[in-house]
C-alpha cells in the first residue's frame, strides 16, 4: 500500500491530496529516510511525520485492503511519539539548521 494512501486510512493525515503533498514537501520519512508518496508500507516500518508545530513518529501494525472504519483504523499502527513543538523549540531548531 502507497504510504500517501496508508495515512489516509490510518487517520494520520486526513485527505491522501495531503499526504501527497507532505510527502512532496520531505514531512514524511521511512526508516530516516524521506519518501514519496508512492512509498510502499510495510508492517514493521517506522514512519515520521513531522508538521511545523508537531512531530509524530509511528509503528505500522497492519496494512488494511479497502475503507477502513474509525474504530479500526487506530489499530493499524501504535504511537511511538507524538511531540508538540512550542515555538521555543522551533527557533531551536532553527538555529541548528543554519
Amino acid at each position: 500500500m502507497r504510504i500517501a494512501q496508508y495515512l489516509k486510512l490510518a487517520r494520520i493525515i486526513k485527505q491522501r491530496k495531503v499526504a501527497k503533498k507532505a510527502c512532496d514537501r520531505g514531512m514524511v520519512s521511512v526508516a530516516g529516510r524521506v519518501v514519496k508518496p508512492s512509498h510502499d508500507v510495510v508492517v514493521g516500518d517506522h514512519i515520521l511525520v513531522e508538521w511545523p508545530h508537531r512531530r509524530v513518529e509511528i509503528e505500522v501494525l497492519d496494512t488494511p485492503h479497502g475503507n477502513v472504519s474509525k474504530v479500526r483504523s487506530k489499530g493499524l499502527y501504535h504511537i511511538l511519539q507524538d511531540v508538540k513543538l512550542t515555538d521555543d523549540a522551533l527557533e531551536f531548531e532553527s538555529l541548528e539548521l543554519t
